[in-house]
């Protein structure tokens, strides 16, 4: 009899089961197609550059010795990997970057994960893409402190190098410059992409891809406003805007010397506008803002939202829309560290720090 009446539950649950679904479905269906409309996938290969930069094997290889190498700062200290450790989500980790001379940056370094599918580069916006960012740092005297002749000269007294960039850049008369070598690390960056989170293989139609709360924190992310700014392939990263729409956050999050995009525009309403931060891998990549002054992202959540949107987010959409930026969290690039050339007697030695 317990065996029948057993049976006939599980008979009665499974009938029931499809009609408890249909609403959910139903509910994910028209989520699904409202993030279509603002959101989009990270492909699984690195896209075309904008600039006409054919991306090769030998160039990314190229790329990727120098993104790797110190001895392309003056003190032979620095490298791009400093700054945008590729194995911490593409950043260092730091409030603000340590360059040259121990000397501490002035923002947060950005990171250079997914970094091709922003707008442009830094968090003003000053470089219009990856080539033209990799000249900023080197030439910086707080980042790497180098010229371009000493850097060329650097290259061109290495063997392995110069066989490197004549194999990236074939039929060019004088392969080595700071042009070609800025093209090389661009190459390398662009297949810096974190593809398959778990938010894009749910977007691309995998029901069960994210939890309950991470789609509830989706739809907080969408109504609330979030996605009004951050949206997009990066989900951020396409626009500017000021830091502080209802309310500008205090001296301690917003540092008042830095006036963001009006340092390149010089134009009266980009002050305290700044690039909107890509969301992508944002869970790895504390701390967070221009400022670095924020470690915790549900902390980062709440400040943007009073700052940004006016809104007082109970502790439950706070933990909702933190979920759902960690479904963010794409699969890493895993580089293998190059060997890089053996340097000269010509090399030029490095230079110490005072």
């Amino acid at each position: 009899m317990k065996r029948t009446q057993i049976s006939l539950l599980a008979v009665a649950t499974l009938l029931a089961t499809p009609a408890l679904a249909e609403p959910a479905l139903a509910e994910d269906t028209a989520l699904r197609e409202e993030a279509r409309g603002l959101f989009e996938v990270i492909p699984m290969q690195a896209p075309q550059l904008a600039d006409n930069n054919t991306v090769t094997r030998d160039k990314i290889d190229l790329g990727a010795m120098l993104f790797f190498d110190p001895r392309m700062s003056k003190s032979g200290v620095f490298s791009c990997q400093s700054c945008h450790n590729v194995g911490l989500g593409g950043v260092d980790g730091l409030e603000t970057s340590i360059g040259h001379g121990w000397q501490k940056g002035p923002r947060n370094a950005p990171t250079a994960l997914n970094a091709v599918f922003n707008v442009a580069q830094f968090w003003d916006g000053r470089a219009p893409d990856l080539a033209a960012q990799a000249k900023g740092p080197v030439q910086a005297g707080v980042e790497m402190n180098n010229t371009p002749e000493n850097l060329v000269a650097t290259v061109q007294s290495m063997p392995g190098y110069v066989e490197a960039f004549a194999k990236a850049f074939p039929g060019q008369k004088a392969p080595i410059s700071f042009d070609n070598f800025a093209l090389a690390i661009e190459a390398f960056e662009a297949t810096l992409i974190t593809p398959n989170s778990k938010f894009d293989q749910w977007l691309m139609g995998a029901d069960g891809a994210m939890s309950a709360d991470e789609k509830a924190g989706l739809k907080l992310f969408i109504d609330t406003g979030c996605a009004a700014c951050h949206n997009g392939i990066n989900i951020g990263g396409n626009g500017y805007y000021p830091f502080g729409v209802v309310e500008k956050p205090g001296a301690e999050v917003l540092p008042a010397g830095d006036k963001g995009r009006f340092a390149v525009t010089a134009t009266a309403d980009d002050e305290y506008v700044f690039r909107a931060g890509p969301l992508r891998n944002i869970a790895l990549t504390a701390p967070y803002f221009h400022s670095g002054k924020v470690w915790d992202l549900r902390e980062a959540v709440s400040v943007m939202a009073n700052s940004q949107l006016g809104a007082e987010l109970d502790e439950t959409q706070v933990d909702q829309i933190t979920a759902f930026l960690g479904a963010l969290t794409g699969e890493q690039p895993e580089v293998v560290h190059p060997i890089l050339p053996v340097r000269s007697a010509q090399t030029p030695r490095p230079e110490h720090m005072n």
